[in-house]
Protein backbone atom coordinates (compact mmCIF):
# COMPACT_ATOMS: atom_id res chain seq x y z
CA UNK A 1 0.00 0.00 0.00
CA UNK A 2 1.22 3.96 -0.88
CA UNK A 3 1.50 5.75 2.54
CA UNK A 4 3.67 8.89 1.12
CA UNK A 5 1.81 11.46 3.55
CA UNK A 6 2.82 14.06 1.75
CA UNK A 7 0.24 12.88 -1.33
CA UNK A 8 -2.81 12.39 1.04
CA UNK A 9 -4.82 14.85 2.73
CA UNK A 10 -5.79 14.47 6.80
CA UNK A 11 -8.95 14.89 8.52
CA UNK A 12 -8.82 18.14 10.55
CA UNK A 13 -10.22 16.96 14.23
CA UNK A 14 -8.98 16.21 17.18
CA UNK A 15 -10.06 12.81 19.01
CA UNK A 16 -13.05 12.26 20.86
CA UNK A 17 -14.92 11.42 23.48
CA UNK A 18 -17.99 9.40 23.36
CA UNK A 19 -21.08 10.06 25.19
CA UNK A 20 -23.94 7.41 25.69
CA UNK A 21 -27.75 9.45 24.20
CA UNK A 22 -29.86 9.81 26.62
CA UNK A 23 -33.03 8.38 27.55
CA UNK A 24 -34.87 11.37 28.85
CA UNK A 25 -38.33 11.62 27.84
CA UNK A 26 -38.48 14.07 25.37
CA UNK A 27 -39.28 17.78 26.66
CA UNK A 28 -42.85 18.88 26.33
CA UNK A 29 -44.04 21.43 24.33
CA UNK A 30 -46.97 23.33 24.70
CA UNK A 31 -49.89 23.73 22.29
CA UNK A 32 -52.40 26.14 22.44
CA UNK A 33 -55.39 25.19 22.02
CA UNK A 34 -58.22 26.42 19.73
CA UNK A 35 -61.76 27.34 21.33
CA UNK A 36 -64.67 25.31 19.99
CA UNK A 37 -66.77 27.18 17.00
CA UNK A 38 -69.44 29.27 18.02
CA UNK A 39 -73.06 29.15 16.63
CA UNK A 40 -73.50 29.58 13.56
CA UNK A 41 -75.59 32.48 14.41
CA UNK A 42 -72.95 34.31 16.37
CA UNK A 43 -70.77 36.88 14.02
CA UNK A 44 -67.41 34.96 13.92
CA UNK A 45 -65.45 38.01 13.66
CA UNK A 46 -67.71 39.56 17.02
CA UNK A 47 -66.87 36.08 18.94
CA UNK A 48 -62.97 37.29 18.93
CA UNK A 49 -63.62 40.38 20.59
CA UNK A 50 -66.19 38.83 23.29
CA UNK A 51 -66.58 40.56 26.06
CA UNK A 52 -63.83 39.60 28.76
CA UNK A 53 -61.01 40.38 25.91
CA UNK A 54 -57.58 42.18 27.20
CA UNK A 55 -56.67 44.67 24.69
CA UNK A 56 -54.83 47.90 24.34
CA UNK A 57 -56.43 48.82 20.37
CA UNK A 58 -59.37 47.71 18.35
CA UNK A 59 -59.35 46.46 14.72
CA UNK A 60 -62.86 48.34 13.68
CA UNK A 61 -63.84 46.88 10.18
CA UNK A 62 -66.79 48.82 8.63
CA UNK A 63 -69.61 47.78 6.20
CA UNK A 64 -69.05 49.03 2.40
CA UNK A 65 -71.41 51.30 2.49
CA UNK A 66 -70.70 53.10 5.79
CA UNK A 67 -69.10 56.89 5.47
CA UNK A 68 -66.29 55.68 8.20
CA UNK A 69 -64.85 52.87 5.83
CA UNK A 70 -63.54 55.69 3.80
CA UNK A 71 -63.31 58.69 5.80
CA UNK A 72 -60.96 59.06 8.42
CA UNK A 73 -62.88 61.56 9.70
CA UNK A 74 -65.73 60.36 10.25
CA UNK A 75 -63.91 57.17 11.74
CA UNK A 76 -62.57 59.49 14.44
CA UNK A 77 -66.06 61.19 14.83
CA UNK A 78 -67.77 57.71 15.32
CA UNK A 79 -64.54 57.03 18.24
CA UNK A 80 -65.54 59.99 20.12
CA UNK A 81 -69.04 59.24 19.69
CA UNK A 82 -68.21 55.58 21.24
CA UNK A 83 -65.88 57.34 23.96
CA UNK A 84 -68.81 59.87 24.88
CA UNK A 85 -71.11 56.68 25.09
CA UNK A 86 -68.81 54.70 27.54
CA UNK A 87 -67.24 57.20 29.12
CA UNK A 88 -63.99 55.41 28.04
CA UNK A 89 -60.94 56.44 26.72
CA UNK A 90 -61.69 55.59 22.17
CA UNK A 91 -59.12 57.38 19.90
CA UNK A 92 -59.27 56.73 16.44
CA UNK A 93 -55.21 55.92 15.21
CA UNK A 94 -54.91 55.38 11.82
CA UNK A 95 -56.60 53.08 8.42
CA UNK A 96 -55.05 49.83 7.59
CA UNK A 97 -54.37 48.56 4.33
CA UNK A 98 -57.51 46.66 4.31
CA UNK A 99 -59.78 49.84 4.95
CA UNK A 100 -60.50 48.43 8.96
CA UNK A 101 -59.82 51.51 11.68
CA UNK A 102 -57.52 51.39 14.34
CA UNK A 103 -58.89 52.39 17.13
CA UNK A 104 -57.19 53.16 20.68
CA UNK A 105 -58.15 52.72 24.10
CA UNK A 106 -55.18 54.27 26.23
CA UNK A 107 -53.10 53.30 28.60
CA UNK A 108 -53.90 50.15 30.78
CA UNK A 109 -57.50 49.81 29.91
CA UNK A 110 -59.46 47.21 32.12
CA UNK A 111 -61.47 44.09 31.03
CA UNK A 112 -64.44 46.03 31.46
CA UNK A 113 -63.85 49.10 29.42
CA UNK A 114 -62.84 46.83 26.75
CA UNK A 115 -65.88 45.07 26.69
CA UNK A 116 -68.15 47.91 26.74
CA UNK A 117 -66.32 49.85 24.34
CA UNK A 118 -66.43 46.30 22.09
CA UNK A 119 -70.20 45.86 22.97
CA UNK A 120 -70.68 49.70 21.47
CA UNK A 121 -68.75 48.97 18.43
CA UNK A 122 -71.23 45.76 18.25
CA UNK A 123 -74.44 47.06 18.45
CA UNK A 124 -73.45 49.40 15.14
CA UNK A 125 -75.09 48.49 11.98
CA UNK A 126 -72.53 49.88 10.21
CA UNK A 127 -69.63 48.01 12.07
CA UNK A 128 -68.73 44.57 10.20
CA UNK A 129 -66.39 43.52 12.72
CA UNK A 130 -64.64 44.57 15.81
CA UNK A 131 -61.16 42.17 17.06
CA UNK A 132 -58.26 42.84 19.53
CA UNK A 133 -55.18 44.38 17.66
CA UNK A 134 -53.17 41.07 19.37
CA UNK A 135 -49.79 41.44 20.18
CA UNK A 136 -47.82 38.35 18.12
CA UNK A 137 -44.74 36.98 19.29
CA UNK A 138 -41.91 35.39 17.62
CA UNK A 139 -43.01 31.10 17.23
CA UNK A 140 -39.50 29.43 17.35
CA UNK A 141 -39.88 26.81 19.91
CA UNK A 142 -36.93 25.13 21.52
CA UNK A 143 -36.18 21.85 19.90
CA UNK A 144 -36.82 18.67 21.51
CA UNK A 145 -34.28 16.62 20.86
CA UNK A 146 -32.39 15.38 24.22
CA UNK A 147 -28.89 16.34 23.72
CA UNK A 148 -29.49 20.33 22.34
CA UNK A 149 -29.00 21.53 25.91
CA UNK A 150 -25.50 20.53 25.20
CA UNK A 151 -25.03 22.46 21.91
CA UNK A 152 -23.79 25.80 23.70
CA UNK A 153 -22.29 26.18 19.89
CA UNK A 154 -25.69 27.06 18.89
CA UNK A 155 -27.22 29.23 21.70
CA UNK A 156 -24.91 30.64 24.53
CA UNK A 157 -24.86 34.50 23.90
CA UNK A 158 -21.49 34.63 24.96
CA UNK A 159 -19.84 32.68 22.51
CA UNK A 160 -23.04 30.53 20.33
CA UNK A 161 -23.78 31.21 16.84
CA UNK A 162 -27.15 32.73 17.77
CA UNK A 163 -28.95 30.25 15.84
CA UNK A 164 -32.22 29.38 17.12
CA UNK A 165 -33.17 33.18 16.42
CA UNK A 166 -32.71 32.53 12.34
CA UNK A 167 -34.74 29.60 12.82
CA UNK A 168 -37.80 32.25 12.48
CA UNK A 169 -37.09 32.61 8.92
CA UNK A 170 -35.67 29.55 7.87
CA UNK A 171 -34.28 26.10 8.84
CA UNK A 172 -32.51 25.88 4.93
CA UNK A 173 -35.39 23.98 3.44
CA UNK A 174 -34.85 23.41 -0.43
CA UNK A 175 -31.00 23.68 -0.15
CA UNK A 176 -28.68 20.38 -0.81
CA UNK A 177 -25.46 20.68 1.37
CA UNK A 178 -22.61 18.14 -0.16
CA UNK A 179 -19.97 16.86 2.79
CA UNK A 180 -17.30 16.04 0.95
CA UNK A 181 -15.23 14.16 3.91
CA UNK A 182 -15.54 10.40 5.18
CA UNK A 183 -18.51 9.58 3.70
CA UNK A 184 -21.54 8.41 6.03
CA UNK A 185 -22.18 5.96 8.37
CA UNK A 186 -26.10 4.73 8.93
CA UNK A 187 -27.25 7.35 12.13
CA UNK A 188 -30.96 7.55 13.09
CA UNK A 189 -31.05 10.98 13.59
CA UNK A 190 -29.33 11.92 10.49
CA UNK A 191 -30.93 9.52 7.84
CA UNK A 192 -33.92 11.59 7.24
CA UNK A 193 -31.92 14.54 5.64
CA UNK A 194 -29.64 12.31 3.56
CA UNK A 195 -29.56 12.12 -0.26
CA UNK A 196 -27.63 10.60 -2.66
CA UNK A 197 -23.90 11.36 -2.88
CA UNK A 198 -20.63 9.46 -3.97
CA UNK A 199 -17.63 7.37 -3.40
CA UNK A 200 -15.20 9.10 -5.40
CA UNK A 201 -12.06 7.33 -3.64
CA UNK A 202 -10.44 5.76 -6.85
CA UNK A 203 -6.89 3.77 -4.78
CA UNK A 204 -8.74 0.60 -3.21
CA UNK A 205 -6.02 0.87 -0.62
CA UNK A 206 -7.37 3.88 0.80
CA UNK A 207 -10.91 3.09 -0.27
CA UNK A 208 -10.67 -0.02 2.06
CA UNK A 209 -14.12 -1.07 0.74
CA UNK A 210 -13.04 -3.68 -1.71
CA UNK A 211 -13.57 -1.46 -4.71
CA UNK A 212 -13.16 2.23 -6.09
CA UNK A 213 -15.40 4.76 -7.29
CA UNK A 214 -19.32 3.82 -6.93
CA UNK A 215 -22.61 5.64 -5.60
CA UNK A 216 -22.55 4.27 -2.23
CA UNK A 217 -20.49 6.77 -0.17
CA UNK A 218 -20.87 4.64 3.06
CA UNK A 219 -17.70 4.97 5.80
CA UNK A 220 -16.31 1.65 6.37
CA UNK A 221 -13.82 3.12 8.95
CA UNK A 222 -10.70 4.94 8.54
CA UNK A 223 -8.91 3.49 11.41
CA UNK A 224 -5.34 2.71 11.11
CA UNK A 225 -1.73 0.99 12.50
CA UNK A 226 1.04 2.66 13.83
CA UNK A 227 3.55 3.44 11.11
CA UNK A 228 1.01 2.65 8.47
CA UNK A 229 0.44 6.35 7.57
CA UNK A 230 3.77 7.56 7.45
CA UNK A 231 6.66 6.60 10.14
CA UNK A 232 6.35 7.89 13.61
CA UNK A 233 2.43 7.85 12.77
CA UNK A 234 0.22 6.16 15.83
CA UNK A 235 -2.18 4.25 15.42
CA UNK A 236 -5.52 5.42 15.08
CA UNK A 237 -9.55 4.58 15.88
CA UNK A 238 -11.93 4.85 12.88
CA UNK A 239 -13.07 8.76 12.93
CA UNK A 240 -16.67 8.85 11.51
CA UNK A 241 -15.97 12.62 10.46
CA UNK A 242 -18.28 12.68 7.51
CA UNK A 243 -21.02 12.00 9.76
CA UNK A 244 -19.50 14.16 12.42
CA UNK A 245 -19.91 17.13 10.48
CA UNK A 246 -23.03 15.92 8.62
CA UNK A 247 -24.93 16.02 11.93
CA UNK A 248 -23.75 19.81 12.83
CA UNK A 249 -25.52 20.85 9.19
CA UNK A 250 -28.40 19.05 9.18
CA UNK A 251 -29.36 16.79 11.92
CA UNK A 252 -33.12 15.87 12.44
CA UNK A 253 -34.51 18.31 14.73
CA UNK A 254 -37.56 18.33 16.95
CA UNK A 255 -38.02 14.55 16.59
CA UNK A 256 -37.28 13.87 20.42
CA UNK A 257 -33.94 12.83 19.91
CA UNK A 258 -29.97 13.21 19.76
CA UNK A 259 -29.11 16.50 18.75
CA UNK A 260 -30.28 19.59 15.94
CA UNK A 261 -28.63 20.80 13.01
CA UNK A 262 -27.88 24.26 12.41
CA UNK A 263 -29.67 24.14 8.69
CA UNK A 264 -32.19 21.08 9.78
CA UNK A 265 -34.32 21.93 6.95
CA UNK A 266 -31.75 21.02 4.28
CA UNK A 267 -30.67 17.90 2.71
CA UNK A 268 -26.68 16.33 2.86
CA UNK A 269 -25.29 14.88 0.11
CA UNK A 270 -22.31 12.73 1.63
CA UNK A 271 -19.47 12.33 -0.86
CA UNK A 272 -16.64 10.07 -0.14
CA UNK A 273 -12.97 10.89 -0.99
CA UNK A 274 -11.01 10.19 2.77
CA UNK A 275 -9.86 6.68 3.48
CA UNK A 276 -6.98 5.54 5.77
CA UNK A 277 -4.58 7.69 5.61
CA UNK A 278 -5.97 10.53 3.86
CA UNK A 279 -7.32 11.37 0.31
CA UNK A 280 -5.68 12.71 -3.20
CA UNK A 281 -6.40 15.52 -4.81
CA UNK A 282 -7.54 14.18 -7.91
CA UNK A 283 -10.07 12.73 -6.05
CA UNK A 284 -11.32 15.90 -4.19
CA UNK A 285 -11.34 17.79 -7.52
CA UNK A 286 -13.36 15.51 -8.89
CA UNK A 287 -15.85 16.23 -5.85
CA UNK A 288 -15.92 19.39 -6.01
CA UNK A 289 -16.74 19.31 -9.74
CA UNK A 290 -19.62 16.49 -9.17
CA UNK A 291 -21.13 17.99 -6.34
CA UNK A 292 -21.85 21.37 -7.80
CA UNK A 293 -23.17 19.86 -10.98
CA UNK A 294 -20.07 19.92 -13.26
CA UNK A 295 -19.42 17.17 -15.30
CA UNK A 296 -16.96 14.27 -14.89
CA UNK A 297 -15.91 11.09 -16.69
CA UNK A 298 -17.24 8.04 -15.96
CA UNK A 299 -19.48 9.43 -13.04
CA UNK A 300 -23.35 9.36 -13.72
CA UNK A 301 -25.07 13.14 -13.71
CA UNK A 302 -25.59 14.35 -10.26
CA UNK A 303 -29.26 14.70 -9.23
CA UNK A 304 -28.60 16.25 -5.92
CA UNK A 305 -26.52 19.37 -6.97
CA UNK A 306 -25.54 20.85 -3.76
CA UNK A 307 -25.02 25.06 -3.56
CA UNK A 308 -22.91 24.90 -0.27
CA UNK A 309 -19.86 22.64 -0.37
CA UNK A 310 -18.00 22.14 2.96
CA UNK A 311 -14.76 20.64 3.15
CA UNK A 312 -13.71 20.34 6.71
CA UNK A 313 -9.70 18.88 4.99
CA UNK A 314 -6.65 19.97 4.44
CA UNK A 315 -3.04 19.79 4.14
CA UNK A 316 0.27 21.26 3.48
CA UNK A 317 1.31 23.49 0.31
CA UNK A 318 -0.05 26.12 -1.56
CA UNK A 319 -3.85 25.87 -3.04
CA UNK A 320 -3.24 24.14 -6.81
CA UNK A 321 -4.23 25.17 -10.01
CA UNK A 322 -5.78 22.40 -10.21
CA UNK A 323 -7.54 22.52 -7.16
CA UNK A 324 -8.35 26.20 -7.75
CA UNK A 325 -10.21 25.75 -11.08
CA UNK A 326 -12.65 23.19 -9.76
CA UNK A 327 -13.15 25.58 -7.05
CA UNK A 328 -13.75 28.09 -9.72
CA UNK A 329 -15.92 25.86 -11.97
CA UNK A 330 -17.76 25.29 -8.54
CA UNK A 331 -18.43 29.00 -7.41
CA UNK A 332 -18.81 29.84 -11.34
CA UNK A 333 -22.31 27.45 -11.29
CA UNK A 334 -23.60 29.41 -7.76
CA UNK A 335 -21.88 27.13 -5.06
CA UNK A 336 -20.39 28.30 -2.38
CA UNK A 337 -17.41 26.50 -0.74
CA UNK A 338 -16.43 26.44 2.59
CA UNK A 339 -13.25 25.08 4.71
CA UNK A 340 -11.23 24.32 7.37
CA UNK A 341 -8.77 26.67 8.33
CA UNK A 342 -6.51 23.75 9.73
CA UNK A 343 -5.38 22.91 13.40
CA UNK A 344 -1.97 23.55 12.95
CA UNK A 345 -1.78 26.69 15.22
CA UNK A 346 0.00 28.45 12.37
CA UNK A 347 -0.91 30.69 9.43
CA UNK A 348 -3.38 29.73 7.74
CA UNK A 349 -1.45 30.88 3.99
CA UNK A 350 0.46 27.43 4.31
CA UNK A 351 -2.73 25.06 3.90
CA UNK A 352 -4.71 24.17 1.20
CA UNK A 353 -7.47 24.31 0.56
CA UNK A 354 -7.65 27.24 3.14
CA UNK A 355 -5.34 29.44 0.96
CA UNK A 356 -7.57 28.78 -2.48
CA UNK A 357 -9.38 32.09 -3.48
CA UNK A 358 -13.29 31.93 -4.07
CA UNK A 359 -13.85 30.11 -0.78
CA UNK A 360 -15.16 30.84 2.93
CA UNK A 361 -12.28 30.28 5.32
CA UNK A 362 -12.99 29.36 8.80
CA UNK A 363 -11.22 29.89 11.64
CA UNK A 364 -12.23 27.76 15.33
CA UNK A 365 -13.59 29.55 18.43
CA UNK A 366 -13.54 28.29 22.19
CA UNK A 367 -16.43 28.46 24.43
CA UNK A 368 -15.39 31.90 25.42
CA UNK A 369 -15.50 33.11 22.49
CA UNK A 370 -11.35 33.32 22.05
CA UNK A 371 -9.36 31.40 19.02
CA UNK A 372 -9.09 27.67 19.52
CA UNK A 373 -5.56 26.77 20.62
CA UNK A 374 -4.90 24.69 18.11
CA UNK A 375 -6.85 27.15 15.35
CA UNK A 376 -4.87 28.20 12.16
CA UNK A 377 -5.37 31.73 12.13
CA UNK A 378 -4.05 34.87 9.80
CA UNK A 379 -5.41 37.15 6.82
CA UNK A 380 -6.61 34.36 4.99
CA UNK A 381 -9.24 33.54 7.57
CA UNK A 382 -12.86 34.79 6.83
CA UNK A 383 -14.51 33.92 9.85
CA UNK A 384 -14.81 32.42 13.12
CA UNK A 385 -17.21 29.72 14.43
CA UNK A 386 -17.84 27.56 17.10
CA UNK A 387 -14.67 24.99 16.74
CA UNK A 388 -14.80 23.63 20.87
CA UNK A 389 -11.70 23.55 23.14
CA UNK A 390 -11.75 19.75 25.14
CA UNK A 391 -8.58 20.72 27.41
CA UNK A 392 -10.57 21.99 30.50
CA UNK A 393 -13.68 19.54 29.54
CA UNK A 394 -15.58 17.11 27.42
CA UNK A 395 -18.34 19.19 27.28
CA UNK A 396 -16.72 22.67 25.72
CA UNK A 397 -16.37 20.62 22.32
CA UNK A 398 -18.67 20.50 19.86
CA UNK A 399 -21.33 17.61 20.34
CA UNK A 400 -22.93 15.98 17.31
CA UNK A 401 -23.36 12.17 15.47
CA UNK A 402 -20.91 9.82 15.11
CA UNK A 403 -20.83 5.70 15.52
CA UNK A 404 -19.41 3.68 18.61
CA UNK A 405 -17.48 1.44 16.05
CA UNK A 406 -13.44 1.65 17.07
CA UNK A 407 -12.65 -0.16 13.62
CA UNK A 408 -16.09 -0.71 11.36
CA UNK A 409 -19.77 0.34 12.13
CA UNK A 410 -21.08 -0.59 15.62
CA UNK A 411 -24.11 1.29 17.32
CA UNK A 412 -24.91 5.16 16.26
CA UNK A 413 -23.74 7.60 19.41
CA UNK A 414 -23.32 11.06 19.77
CA UNK A 415 -19.74 12.65 20.73
CA UNK A 416 -18.06 15.87 21.67
CA UNK A 417 -14.80 16.60 19.05
CA UNK A 418 -13.06 19.76 18.31
CA UNK A 419 -11.32 21.08 15.60
CA UNK A 420 -11.70 23.46 12.23
CA UNK A 421 -13.49 20.78 11.20
CA UNK A 422 -16.02 21.56 13.31
CA UNK A 423 -16.41 25.26 12.83
CA UNK A 424 -16.77 25.12 8.89
CA UNK A 425 -19.88 23.20 9.34
CA UNK A 426 -21.52 25.79 11.30
CA UNK A 427 -20.82 28.59 8.54
CA UNK A 428 -21.64 25.60 6.04
CA UNK A 429 -24.90 25.51 8.15
CA UNK A 430 -25.48 29.24 7.80
CA UNK A 431 -24.70 29.04 4.18
CA UNK A 432 -27.53 26.62 3.61
CA UNK A 433 -29.63 28.78 5.84
CA UNK A 434 -29.18 32.06 3.86
CA UNK A 435 -29.34 30.22 0.39
CA UNK A 436 -33.24 28.95 1.52
CA UNK A 437 -33.79 32.23 2.61
CA UNK A 438 -33.02 33.93 -0.21
CA UNK A 439 -32.52 31.75 -3.38
CA UNK A 440 -30.78 34.42 -5.57
CA UNK A 441 -27.81 35.35 -3.53
CA UNK A 442 -24.57 34.32 -5.60
CA UNK A 443 -21.33 32.94 -3.70
CA UNK A 444 -19.69 36.52 -2.70
CA UNK A 445 -23.23 37.72 -1.84
CA UNK A 446 -23.16 34.76 0.90
CA UNK A 447 -19.86 35.60 1.53
CA UNK A 448 -20.09 39.08 1.79
CA UNK A 449 -23.12 38.93 3.84
CA UNK A 450 -21.52 36.39 6.61
CA UNK A 451 -18.53 38.87 7.03
CA UNK A 452 -21.05 42.09 7.40
CA UNK A 453 -23.20 40.50 9.99
CA UNK A 454 -20.80 38.84 11.93
CA UNK A 455 -19.94 40.43 15.59
CA UNK A 456 -16.78 40.97 17.67
CA UNK A 457 -15.08 37.89 18.86
CA UNK A 458 -15.95 38.11 22.47
CA UNK A 459 -12.69 36.53 23.60
CA UNK A 460 -8.96 36.98 22.06
CA UNK A 461 -7.56 36.51 18.57
CA UNK A 462 -3.95 36.27 17.57
CA UNK A 463 -2.62 36.41 14.57
CA UNK A 464 -6.22 37.40 12.44
CA UNK A 465 -9.66 35.86 12.97
CA UNK A 466 -11.24 37.43 10.23
CA UNK A 467 -14.72 39.46 10.36
CA UNK A 468 -15.41 38.03 14.07
CA UNK A 469 -17.75 35.41 15.15
CA UNK A 470 -20.73 34.45 12.77
CA UNK A 471 -23.79 35.43 13.96
CA UNK A 472 -26.84 33.43 12.41
CA UNK A 473 -29.81 35.45 13.26
CA UNK A 474 -28.29 38.82 11.97
CA UNK A 475 -27.05 37.54 8.45
CA UNK A 476 -30.48 35.93 7.58
CA UNK A 477 -32.34 38.85 8.49
CA UNK A 478 -30.34 41.10 6.59
CA UNK A 479 -30.57 38.55 3.34
CA UNK A 480 -34.12 38.25 4.07
CA UNK A 481 -34.61 42.20 3.49
CA UNK A 482 -35.14 42.69 6.91
CA UNK A 483 -33.61 45.78 9.10
CA UNK A 484 -29.83 46.84 7.72
CA UNK A 485 -27.49 45.67 9.07
CA UNK A 486 -24.28 45.92 6.79
CA UNK A 487 -21.66 48.38 6.41
CA UNK A 488 -23.01 51.98 5.26
CA UNK A 489 -22.02 54.49 2.48
CA UNK A 490 -23.29 57.75 2.20
CA UNK A 491 -23.26 61.38 0.82
CA UNK A 492 -24.04 64.50 2.51
CA UNK A 493 -23.32 66.98 -0.20
CA UNK A 494 -27.21 69.03 -0.48
CA UNK A 495 -27.84 69.69 -4.24
CA UNK A 496 -30.24 71.92 -5.63
CA UNK A 497 -33.25 70.18 -7.69
CA UNK A 498 -34.48 72.62 -10.26
CA UNK A 499 -37.84 73.35 -11.36
CA UNK A 500 -38.96 71.12 -13.86
CA UNK A 501 -35.25 71.04 -15.30
CA UNK A 502 -32.63 68.63 -15.85
CA UNK A 503 -32.12 65.86 -13.45
CA UNK A 504 -29.17 66.04 -10.92
CA UNK A 505 -26.92 63.58 -9.66
CA UNK A 506 -25.25 62.88 -6.22
CA UNK A 507 -22.26 60.34 -6.39
CA UNK A 508 -21.04 57.49 -3.54
CA UNK A 509 -17.82 55.77 -4.11
CA UNK A 510 -18.12 52.16 -2.77
CA UNK A 511 -15.23 49.99 -1.89
CA UNK A 512 -13.81 47.44 0.08
CA UNK A 513 -16.91 44.89 -0.68
CA UNK A 514 -16.20 41.78 -2.20
CA UNK A 515 -18.77 40.50 -5.17
CA UNK A 516 -21.98 42.01 -5.95
CA UNK A 517 -23.91 44.12 -4.27
CA UNK A 518 -27.18 42.81 -2.29
CA UNK A 519 -30.44 41.47 -3.33
CA UNK A 520 -32.21 43.51 -0.73
CA UNK A 521 -30.07 47.06 -1.15
CA UNK A 522 -31.26 49.11 0.81
CA UNK A 523 -31.27 53.31 -0.26
CA UNK A 524 -31.90 56.49 2.05
CA UNK A 525 -33.33 59.57 0.65
CA UNK A 526 -33.64 62.69 2.27
CA UNK A 527 -35.43 65.10 -0.49
CA UNK A 528 -37.16 68.63 0.93
CA UNK A 529 -39.56 69.14 -1.95
CA UNK A 530 -42.75 71.23 -1.44
CA UNK A 531 -45.01 68.72 -3.92
CA UNK A 532 -42.98 65.37 -4.32
CA UNK A 533 -45.48 64.28 -6.67
CA UNK A 534 -42.97 66.25 -9.10
CA UNK A 535 -40.18 63.82 -8.30
CA UNK A 536 -38.73 61.12 -10.07
CA UNK A 537 -35.90 58.98 -8.46
CA UNK A 538 -33.34 56.72 -9.59
CA UNK A 539 -30.35 54.62 -8.56
CA UNK A 540 -27.71 54.47 -11.12
CA UNK A 541 -24.59 51.92 -10.68
CA UNK A 542 -21.52 51.62 -11.47
CA UNK A 543 -22.02 50.24 -14.91
CA UNK A 544 -25.13 52.70 -15.92
CA UNK A 545 -27.91 50.32 -15.27
CA UNK A 546 -30.59 52.48 -13.75
CA UNK A 547 -33.07 51.63 -11.14
CA UNK A 548 -36.43 53.06 -10.26
CA UNK A 549 -37.08 53.99 -7.13
CA UNK A 550 -40.12 56.88 -7.69
CA UNK A 551 -41.73 57.85 -10.56
CA UNK A 552 -43.78 60.68 -10.96
CA UNK A 553 -47.38 60.88 -9.43
CA UNK A 554 -50.36 62.75 -7.90
CA UNK A 555 -49.05 63.28 -5.00
CA UNK A 556 -49.34 66.66 -3.27
CA UNK A 557 -47.74 66.21 0.23
CA UNK A 558 -44.11 67.42 0.49
CA UNK A 559 -40.47 65.76 0.73
CA UNK A 560 -38.89 62.56 0.60
CA UNK A 561 -37.23 60.65 3.55
CA UNK A 562 -37.46 57.01 2.96
CA UNK A 563 -36.15 53.96 2.55
CA UNK A 564 -36.23 52.07 -0.69
CA UNK A 565 -35.07 48.26 -1.21
CA UNK A 566 -33.66 47.28 -4.63
CA UNK A 567 -32.51 43.73 -5.94
CA UNK A 568 -28.81 44.72 -7.37
CA UNK A 569 -27.46 41.33 -6.98
CA UNK A 570 -26.43 41.51 -11.09
CA UNK A 571 -24.48 44.85 -10.38
CA UNK A 572 -21.02 44.47 -8.89
CA UNK A 573 -20.93 46.78 -5.16
CA UNK A 574 -17.49 48.48 -5.80
CA UNK A 575 -17.60 51.62 -7.80
CA UNK A 576 -19.37 55.03 -8.11
CA UNK A 577 -23.56 54.65 -7.48
CA UNK A 578 -25.36 57.79 -8.20
CA UNK A 579 -28.80 58.75 -7.15
CA UNK A 580 -30.77 60.88 -10.11
CA UNK A 581 -33.31 63.16 -9.46
CA UNK A 582 -35.42 65.03 -11.79
CA UNK A 583 -38.06 67.95 -10.89
CA UNK A 584 -40.98 66.91 -14.15
CA UNK A 585 -43.58 69.64 -13.13
CA UNK A 586 -43.27 73.81 -13.12
CA UNK A 587 -43.75 75.62 -9.73
CA UNK A 588 -41.89 74.07 -7.05
CA UNK A 589 -38.23 73.49 -6.21
CA UNK A 590 -36.17 71.32 -3.97
CA UNK A 591 -32.96 69.73 -2.20
CA UNK A 592 -31.61 66.47 -2.58
CA UNK A 593 -29.94 66.49 1.64
CA UNK A 594 -28.11 63.38 1.63
CA UNK A 595 -28.93 59.76 1.00
CA UNK A 596 -26.93 56.47 1.91
CA UNK A 597 -26.35 52.86 0.81
CA UNK A 598 -26.52 50.34 2.83
CA UNK A 599 -25.18 46.93 1.60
Amino acid sequence: MRTSPELRRKLISVAAVSVALLTAAPASVAVAQESAPSPAAVPAAQTEAAPGTTAERLIVGYKSGATEAKSNKAAAADAASKAEKTGEDVDFQRRLGTGAALVDLGADPSRASVADVVAAYQADPQVAYVVPDRLNKPTAVTPNDTEYSKQWDLFESTAGMNVPAAWDTTTGTGVTVAVIDTGYVAHSDLAANIVGGYDFISDTAVSVDGNGRDSNPADPGDWYNANECGAGIPASNSSWHGTHVAGTIAAATHNGKGVAGIAYGAKISPIRVLGKCGGYDSDIIDAITWASGGTVSGVPANTNVAKVINMSLGGGGACSTATQSAINGAVNRGTSVVVAAGNENTNASSSSPANCSNVITVAATNRAGSRASYSNYGSIVDISAPGGETRTSTANGILSTLNSGTKTPSSENYAYYQGTSMATPHVAGLAALMKSANPALTPAQIESAIKANARPLPGTCSGGCGAGLADAAKTVQAVKGGTPTGTTFSSTTAVAIPDNGSAIESPISVTGRTGNAPSALQVGVDITHTYRGDLVIDLVAPDGSTYRLKSAASDSADNVNTTYTVNASSEVANGTWKLRVQDTAAQDTGTLNSWKLTF
